[in-house]
């Protein structure tokens, strides 16, 4: 295998896991939201602003692997 095909099976690894990692975290923080809420539903606004907050943290930090992978794909610093 070139060196190509390595960077090529990387950035499928960094994008698939990152993706993988961000739905099962949002699914967890939705699921908890909605205990949360339907145990205290006068907190529903307080608790609705910070899981947004938190939703668009994790899929930044998704978004910042899937920059990473394409560096590699494009402007790979690796090659000879």
């Amino acid at each position: 295998m070139t060196d190509l095909s390595f960077v090529a099976l990387a950035c499928g690894l960094i994008i698939g896991l990152g993706a993988i990692g961000a739905c099962i975290g949002i699914a967890i923080m939705g699921g908890k939201y909605l205990e949360a809420s339907a145990r205290q539903p006068e907190l529903m606004n307080t608790l609705q602003t910070k899981m947004f907050l938190l939703a668009g943290l994790i899929d930044a930090a998704f978004l910042i692997g899937v920059g990473i992978a394409m560096l590699f794909a494009f402007a790979n610093p690796f090659h000879a």
